[in-house]
């Protein structure tokens, strides 16, 4: 099998007989500050080894035709007739056309195959990657002049409106703005940004698999964020001035939502902890405090399992097999919740035996098969020469 970036240049040039552009999009992890982002709170991501590609190239009609290289499917449509596909896949490509068309930057028919290594449905954000590899080579072929960060802007935007999810800026930011031995300590409301050196000697990051996605992420996800707007709109009666969670502390949560529903309490709660957690989180890893910075982690579990209530039986067995472990020093699901993949922070000298048993416990309990990524941090979107 070839790799994604291969795969997609050969396939073009069977299928169009010219040379593309070549883009490659990384998927993301997320340290710690989850579920924070569209609360206009901060993120701690950084872009990974798994990309999607996109192979591009200008038609002089316009007729888009698009080829899922992994589907081996194939998607054509025409710029004027941008409609939602049911075969999914396209949605992500074709939602960028149409951003880019409601702020009259002029886009003509194309050409592309697109691919990937970023796990579908692991919390790693492969449609991110897409949409994000997607608008940097419609952005380079058509001489857009787009910066970067209204690349992400545009691409989060046609996530929202086009396909449908309230996802905050995270995704495509961290894919966009990756930097190789670094997290990204994200402020989602101001969009400032800065580097956090993350080069941890004999530590690596990995991402253990649940291989199940529950049907409730994406109607949930979508609960959350009302949830969360509500417990802002009655806290605003008695501070004005908080017009996200980002704004509230935990005494205006105790004050003004204690004797509300549970559910909105619960969430509110979270989100404030969870922003406090991730600057002491970033303080940790600017002391070398590794350990410390690990069990911010297991709090941001236990936050995201009790109180925001986006976990699973299989994401919660995988994170109490991981505090078993003396080579793991923090573990917490990852990414929208009700599956997906576990992050966890493990010695890379004990590596090969926690793999194995946390392989065959979660085997032996939920009877099924899991995934392990070993990660590491790479650049954001770029152009392959």
């Amino acid at each position: 099998m070839n790799d994604p970036q291969t795969l997609v240049k050969s396939i073009f040039l069977k299928t169009f007989n010219e040379e593309p552009l070549v883009v490659c999009s990384p998927g993301r992890v997320n340290l710690i500050g989850e579920h924070t982002d569209y609360n206009m709170g901060f993120v701690l991501p950084a872009a990974i080894n798994k990309a999607a590609y996109i192979a591009i190239s200008k038609r002089d009609d316009d007729t888009i035709f698009v080829v899922a290289a992994d589907l081996d499917e194939s998607y054509t449509t025409e710029v004027s007739k941008l409609n939602y596909s049911d075969k999914g896949w396209p949605n992500y490509v074709i939602c960028i056309v149409e951003q880019l068309q409601k702020i009259n930057k002029h886009v003509s028919g194309f050409n592309a195959v697109i691919s990937g290594d970023v796990p579908l449905g692991a919390g790693m954000s492969s449609s991110a990657a897409l949409e994000c590899a997607t608008i940097f080579g419609l952005n380079e072929i058509f001489g857009l002049s787009l910066e970067k960060m209204q690349m992400v802007k545009l691409a989060q935007k046609a996530e929202n409106e086009f396909v449908g999810v309230n996802c905050g800026i995270m995704d495509q930011f961290a894919s966009v703005f990756g930097k190789k031995g670094h997290v990204v300590k994200l402020d989602c409301r101001s969009l400032e940004y800065e580097y956090v050196p993350f080069e941890l000697e004999g530590i690596k990051i990995v991402l253990f698999d649940s291989m199940v996605k529950h049907s409730l992420a994406s109607s949930e996800y979508n609960v959350r964020t009302s949830q969360c707007s509500e417990g802002v709109s009655i806290i605003q009666k008695k501070y004005p001035a908080v017009k996200t969670l980002r704004d509230a502390t935990i005494e205006m949560v105790e004050e003004c939502l204690a004797n509300e529903s549970n559910d909105i309490y619960d969430r509110c709660k979270y989100v404030v902890e969870e922003n406090n957690r991730l600057l002491a989180a970033c303080q940790d890893l600017q002391q070398n405090k590794i350990a410390d910075f690990g069990q911010k982690m297991y709090e941001t579990h236990a936050g995201l399992s009790e109180l925001y209530e986006v976990s699973c039986p299989e994401l919660d067995f995988i994170v109490s097999c991981t505090k078993k472990e003396d080579g793991i020093l923090g573990a917490r699901m990852m990414g929208g919740g009700f599956g997906g993949c576990v992050i966890s922070l493990v010695k890379e000298d004990q590596l090969e035996g926690i793999v194995q048993r946390i392989k065959e416990a979660y085997f032996n309990k939920m009877n099924i098969g899991m995934n392990v990524y070993i990660t590491q941090i790479e650049d954001g979107t770029h152009i392959i020469k």
